[in-house]
């Protein structure tokens, strides 16, 4: 299937030169979200604790910030879960997973995989309050 060419259209810099020059648009900025005015900023639990760790190759995570925080010790039975991408950790009796005496938190490789927790993982633990029923 063969057609006519059809010609570029290319001004020439004699047209060019003969258009009158456009001085360039001012730049325009977008506004701001402004805060409300806090006469304080907003109080915080006195008993927040956080922990910043990270995932070694076995799977471990040590932070005896948190684990302290919560009274946690070696030989604790723990119940590992995972919600919403989140590895949720619970001391229980029945538990799975025995707490070593260095208090680091292994993490069996099937939730370290759903979660994304790669060696050399950085994590952020938070302690949270047993949800009442």
């Amino acid at each position: 299937m063969t057609g006519t060419l059809i010609a570029p259209v290319i001004p020439s810099p004699a047209a060019a030169a003969g258009r009158a020059a456009r001085a360039p648009a001012a730049a325009r900025t977008l506004p701001l979200a402004v805060p409300p005015a806090l006469s304080r900023p907003p109080a915080l639990p006195q008993d927040v604790v956080y922990g910043l760790a990270r995932v070694d190759r076995s799977g471990r995570v040590a932070d005896r910030t948190v684990t302290g925080a919560l009274g946690w010790r070696g030989g604790d039975r723990l119940t590992l879960t995972a919600e919403a991408g989140v590895v949720v950790i619970r001391r229980d009796s029945s538990g799975l997973v025995t707490l070593p005496p260095r208090s680091c938190v292994p993490i069996p490789a099937a939730l370290r995989h759903r979660c994304g927790l790669l060696p050399e993982t950085r994590s952020c633990w938070q302690p949270g309050r047993p949800r009442t029923r």
